[in-house]
């Protein structure tokens, strides 16, 4: 039993732009598509290139379990005005410590618009707001600059870099530490 409420069903979230809905098995096929972009691949940590078939309906088939037991949430992040799937925003919950792990990834074409800034932001007020955690943190690979303006752009504190952390692809990677605390998230949006 978790000590965050969850609620009875993970809600659906809405910015000006997205909507951030749970995934659904036809949103694999998409999933699938974004992520099998090497570019994708290589700046995230778990997502394994070459993408494999069937891996992403494994993957969305994970995410009820999670959230049904107070483990994480992950949302398909659509267009408002066309439903496409063009990112993912997730959190990974550490209810005993009331902190979370914020990720996420976006379809290369749909870099550089903000949409991983804006749907980040509407998770962290639910993250706050809804499920009552104090902490959340992100990081990202050094040589992924981009992320990290994300993370600042939400109003993150850099608080370090971890070296030689992670091993993907062959080589250790340095990564880039932010966090932000319950009382430092922005009330105007």
């Amino acid at each position: 039993m978790s000590i965050i409420d969850m609620g009875e069903s993970q809600p659906i979230l809405h910015t000006g732009r997205l909507v951030l809905r749970p995934f659904t098995a036809d949103d694999a096929r998409a999933v699938h598509d974004i992520v099998s972009d090497r570019e994708i691949a290589y700046n995230t940590l778990t997502i394994p290139h070459p993408y494999p078939d069937g891996m992403a309906e494994e993957w969305i088939r994970t995410h009820p379990r999670l959230f049904e037991h107070g483990e994480g949430v992950v949302y398909a992040v659509t267009l408002r005005d066309t439903g496409e799937v063009v990112a993912a925003v997730g959190v990974t919950l550490e209810p005993p410590h009331r902190r979370a792990e914020l990720g996420y990834w976006v379809g290369r074409p749909h870099w550089n618009r903000g949409y991983a800034t804006e749907a980040a932001r509407a998770l962290l007020r639910y993250c706050f707001e809804t499920l009552n955690l104090n902490r959340v943190q992100a990081h990202h690979f050094t040589r992924n600059p981009a992320s990290g303006i994300v993370m600042r752009k939400l109003g993150m504190t850099y608080e370090g870099r971890l070296r030689r952390h992670t091993y993907k692809w062959g080589q250790f990677e340095d990564i880039e530490m932010y966090g932000i605390l319950r009382d430092e998230l922005d009330p105007r949006g």
